[in-house]
């Protein structure tokens, strides 16, 4: 059975997150449908596919990625076609790759790079409110710029990572943490950078680098909290609306 990678952007606004769940529609549902109908095969057939990081509800893609086991061969380009012509427009496959039956979209995923973005206007922007938090408070962004230092580095990061995981191991190593302000429109742009990421561990980082932005906590904050590892003591899960998964790196160049 031949197997794919698909490289894959969304807008996860109206969805439950990436994975199939009861409570409401999935990224992943929505595409196994697409793929069903292209196969030719009945409601109840599943097509194999593995995706390399779950996404919450409201977060966004740019470069999530994902294998698929085919029933049979198909021109990469055709099934890139195939699949945008049905799903809906909050879905797009960007790109198709034939893979060797051995790749894998999560284990084989070296890095992934996450971007949040924070709106610092008096009121949100109706366009790109779905896309953004908004944090309409005085802040001193020259705290924040020093405190995400800390979050460089091999770390445990207990404390910024949600008390639902089921990961015992929460050794990390990012290799990016950085932020950059938009002054045209007013935002705020986190990026993170790593060899993997726990379970709301971007958005509890950058709840707790606002906090100190907005002298809350001090600059200090984020090197007691990684030694405390306590979640209880770090800041808010910011909302999810911010959030996108910008890239997800393997060894090889899958998408040439």
């Amino acid at each position: 059975m031949p197997r794919y990678a698909l490289k894959i952007q969304y807008d996860g606004t109206n969805y439950v997150g990436y994975q199939v769940q009861d409570n409401g529609l999935s990224i992943q549902e929505v595409l196994e449908r697409a793929l069903r109908r292209i196969a030719k095969v009945s409601s109840t057939t599943r097509v194999a596919n593995t995706v390399s990081g779950r996404t919450d509800a409201g977060v966004h893609a740019l470069g999530q990625v994902v294998h698929v086991d085919f029933p049979y061969e198909i021109p990469s380009e055709g099934l890139r076609r195939g699949l945008n012509s049905i799903l809906d427009d909050s879905i797009r496959v960007v790109a198709v790759a034939c893979v060797s039956n051995t790749f894998h979209a999560r284990y084989d995923a070296i890095s992934k790079t996450y971007r949040y973005i924070v709106d610092l206007n008096d009121f949100p922007n109706p366009f790109t409110r779905l896309y953004t938090l908004h944090h309409p408070y005085p802040i001193e962004i020259a705290r924040i710029e020093e405190a995400i230092q800390a979050v460089k580095g091999t770390h445990d990061f207990t404390s910024f990572c949600s008390t639902k995981t089921q990961q015992e191991d929460k050794v990390r190593t990012v290799t990016e943490a950085a932020i950059v302000y938009q002054e045209d429109a007013n935002h705020l742009i986190f990026t993170f950078s790593g060899n993997g990421f726990l379970y709301n561990m971007v958005r509890i980082l950058v709840g707790t680098l606002l906090q100190i932005g907005d002298g809350i906590r001090p600059v200090s904050d984020m090197e007691r909290l990684l030694q405390v590892r306590d979640r209880n003591l770090a800041g808010p899960t910011a909302k999810p609306e911010g959030l996108f998964l910008v890239e997800v790196v393997y060894p090889e160049n899958i998408f040439k």
